[in-house]
């Protein structure tokens, strides 16, 4: 099994910045695809940023030039640098990773528990 461990999240004031790390632990053979989703109440998940082996990174057009995306392969973590940060960024940041574990050929997909990111006006 897979575990995904968020952390970074907090209470900031617009134009501020935070870095969400999310760290994966278990029987990890390989991690193929790393992306940040988020979720405001009342709204749908959306994806933010993916970052994709053999691939390169992408973003929401709505944190285009604010946000990147970067891993560390040997930490087996994926992070999110957030600049800019606007009150509309409001949402519960969650990880997703598709992994290769040490005992399938088969990918499976793993969701951190999620961090609170809160941008005050």
């Amino acid at each position: 099994q897979v575990q995904l461990v968020e952390s970074g999240g907090g209470l900031v004031q617009a134009g501020g910045s935070l870095r969400l790390s999310c760290a994966a632990s278990g029987s990890i053979f390989s991690i193929n695809f790393m992306g940040w989703y988020r979720q405001a109440p009342g709204k749908q998940r959306e994806l933010v940023a993916v970052i994709i082996s053999g691939v390169g990174t992408n973003y929401a057009d709505s944190v285009k030039g604010r946000f990147t995306i970067s891993r560390d392969n040997a930490k087996n973590t994926v992070y999110l640098q957030m600049n800019s940060l606007k009150p509309e960024d409001t949402a519960a940041y969650y990880c997703n990773l598709l992994v290769r574990t040490t005992y399938s050929t088969n990918s499976v997909s793993y969701w951190g528990q999620g961090t609170q990111v809160t941008v005050s006006s």
